[in-house]
């Protein structure tokens, strides 16, 4: 990879680190100046070959500018080159473009406007083109199943060798435990937490996966899980010890474990998330060896990040019975190769022309799309239709992968951000299940 695509792939995943991670993004200038970008149907969704109707729309202190010149392109799924750019004058404050596909996809049109001395957000709107109809951009290895069983066969050679120690619950009526246990790539570094007093095989598990960076475990996170009745294990994608002082991990991630979701990606045995895989699946055995685990409900559940280990899980372990996957990473490493855009971490970048294919052959055994393919659970997922970090196209590829009963909340306006009202409804839909599987 050339330094150019180097350094604009590097800035996509530390957009998604800031986002997930904790960080605090730079505040822009406060400006009266802002930008919108809509499309013609109040739920963007279109068939293939029908005409999309932008519309830009730019404001000054709320009121339409005239007369402004803003540039403007229309790509299919925020990738370059873009089907159509150019700059265009608003008339009463507006520019209305139009575009198509004539497959199924994403369209995206984004808008920008500056003048010195002020920072104006960029503009975004999304359109999808049957959806449903998107497919993944390359098959599965041949021996993708033969590839996992031997790995799973592998990681059954090492004993878990749990240790639980008690920790102070953050709830009363929650008892609370640092977990570790050895895995076949690193350890496994968890909190586990269940209602106090639960009898031997009466409660659902849930499995917490955690969004990208390098951070503890959350007790928190694991706790509010078992006040719902759940017996709960959160961990952490690195195996590291859980508690210590933030400076502890940033210094991992600024130093080891810096860029660490790039490690090995031109090689089927060295990239990183064949460790994480393990780790997740070391989670999933550990979780179900515990007496309080009812024996039939194993719930996984992650944003981003931990929304691709939770599609990864419905396939790895038929053990597992719902899936819930927030603006999931891992769909489609290989997009690419269909002239599409890769999701997250962009192992294959996606300003590369000719792509390794050596990284072709890779990527595609850990792809959320196989796993799939694969999954036995009922699923909940969530996109975002401006998101550029996991982006809607990969998402629907894994998502139509994926068997009834299934769902997917198109989130229309957003990109790769969590909201308060998300977080609820992603929980509903858990409970809802929870509810609807009760003995």
């Amino acid at each position: 990879m050339n330094r150019m695509n180097h350094l604009i792939s590097r800035r996509v995943c530390l957009a998604l680190l800031v986002l997930l991670g904790g960080a605090q993004a730079r505040q822009l200038k406060p400006t009266a100046y802002a930008l919108h970008v809509t499309a013609d149907r109040a739920e963007p969704i279109y068939h293939r070959g029908e005409q999309v109707t932008f519309t830009i729309l730019l404001t000054h202190s709320n009121q339409p500018l005239d007369g402004a010149k803003v540039k403007w392109k229309i790509s299919r799924d925020g990738k370059e080159p873009a089907l159509q750019e150019g700059t265009s004058v608003t008339k009463a404050g507006r520019v209305v473009l139009s575009g198509k596909l004539d497959e199924p996809g994403f369209l995206q049109c984004r808008a920008d406007f500056s003048l010195p001395g002020e920072s104006v957000p960029t503009g975004r709107a999304g359109a999808a083109i049957d959806p449903l109809e998107i497919k993944p951009s390359l098959p599965a290895p041949d021996d993708f199943d033969a590839f996992w069983a031997g790995q799973k066969k592998q990681l059954a050679t090492v004993p878990a060798n749990v240790r639980l120690t008690p920790v102070t619950s953050p709830a009363a009526e929650v008892e609370c435990f640092d977990l570790q246990a050895d895995s076949a790539l690193g350890k496994l570094s968890a909190y586990l937490a269940r209602p106090k007093g639960a009898a031997a095989k009466s409660l659902p598990a849930i499995v917490l996966t955690h969004g990208a960076g390098v951070a503890s475990s959350r007790l928190p996170t694991a706790t509010k899980w078992a006040q719902d009745g759940f017996l709960a294990l959160d961990f952490g994608a690195h195996g590291l010890p859980n508690g210590q002082p933030r400076e502890f991990y940033a210094a991992l991630l600024r130093g080891e474990l810096k860029d660490y979701f790039w490690k090995g990606r031109d090689s089927r045995d060295a990239i990183f998330f064949r460790e994480l895989y393990l780790r997740l699946q070391r989670a999933l055995d550990v979780v179900t060896a515990q007496p309080e685990w009812d024996g039939k409900r194993l719930v996984v559940c992650g944003r981003s990040q931990g929304g691709g280990q939770a599609l990864v899980a419905g396939g790895l372990d038929p053990r597992v019975t719902f899936v819930a996957a927030e603006i999931p990473a891992f769909c489609d490493h290989t997009g690419i190769t269909q002239g599409r855009i890769n999701g997250w971490p962009r192992l294959i970048p996606n300003e590369t022309e000719k792509p390794d294919p050596k990284a072709v052959a890779a990527v595609r055994y850990y792809d959320a799309v196989n796993f799939s393919a694969r999954s036995h659970a009922q699923s909940f997922v969530t996109v975002g239709f401006i998101d550029i970090v996991c982006p809607p196209t990969g998402v629907y590829a894994a998502f139509n992968q994926l068997p009834q009963p299934k769902r997917i909340w198109n989130h229309l306006d957003t990109g790769h951000i969590s909201r308060a009202e998300y977080e609820a409804g992603v929980r509903d839909a858990v409970l809802a299940y929870l509810k609807q599987s009760a003995p």
